[in-house]
């Protein structure tokens, strides 16, 4: 039987711990957006960017703010695990009554509820430069949950698998940030020559911040079938990382 006091626990414990470092995990991430908003804001003044029949900012800004929950989706968690490993207090968890699996959907959880409010923040913030003509709550959470769980599961291998700061780091310079600005984030496919959409199109993140920009402006470059394989594929890592976390690869050094 799932211990669900257990892991509300966890849950309660690391959403304090991002409360309480908000200059560092809510104010960063902003301030990061909008000196982006505001620089390409400036550029467009002069030179009136466009893609399709919405500005160029519009086409921007949400995909700034999954760019940023899917960052912090993977730093969070992977940081959080290899910080409470060196200094031993994971073992607090281990010697908790649940098992490695309630650990891994505790720390799931968590930053669902951290990511969700970050994109919430930046949101109300960033909509200061921008007006929505159409909003989907629904797709709004769902796309933003599906990103989540996708790089907080990858987020929590990395912070299993490794013992040292520069591991993490190798991986967000290397692996996440390539995957963020290869997205779709800055431009549309449809600018690309299709040697480089080939790379787009291979990239689940893609689909996302292209569904996640649905929820704004109706006006999808790509057919919905997708929906369904982009599901199974980050259902497929959460699966890989919940075997990991309950065989313990590299908890205890």
């Amino acid at each position: 039987m799932i211990n669900v006091f257990a892991i509300l626990t966890i849950v309660k414990f690391r959403i304090r711990e991002f409360v309480t470092e908000y200059h560092y995990s809510i104010l960063g991430p902003l301030i990061s957006n909008l000196l982006f908003v505001i620089i390409f804001s400036t550029i467009n003044r002069f030179y009136s960017l466009s893609v399709g029949d919405i500005s160029f900012i519009e086409f921007l800004i949400p995909g700034l703010i999954v760019m940023i929950v899917a960052q912090e989706s993977f730093d969070n968690p992977s940081a959080s695990i290899i910080n409470s490993k060196q200094i031993g207090s994971f073992d607090d968890f281990l010697l908790a009554p649940l098992s490695r699996f309630e650990i891994f959907i505790a720390y799931v959880l968590s930053q669902i509820f951290i990511g969700l409010l970050l994109a919430i923040i930046n949101v109300i913030i960033l909509s200061y430069f921008i007006t929505f003509n159409y909003f989907s709550i629904f797709s709004f959470f769902y796309y933003l949950t599906l990103v989540i769980i996708f790089f907080s599961s990858i987020g929590s291998v990395v912070g299993f698998l490794s013992y040292r700061w520069d591991t993490q780091s190798t991986v967000s310079n290397f692996f996440i940030s390539p995957i963020n600005f290869m997205s779709g984030t800055f431009f549309s496919i449809n600018s690309l020559p299709d040697n480089l959409k080939i790379i787009l199109l291979y990239n689940p993140y893609y689909y996302i911040i292209t569904y996640f920009r649905d929820s704004f402006y109706v006006r999808s470059e790509i057919q919905y079938y997708n929906n369904f394989i982009v599901f199974l594929f980050i259902f497929i890592i959460f699966i890989i990382s919940g075997y990991i976390f309950y065989r313990g690869y590299n908890v205890i050094k």
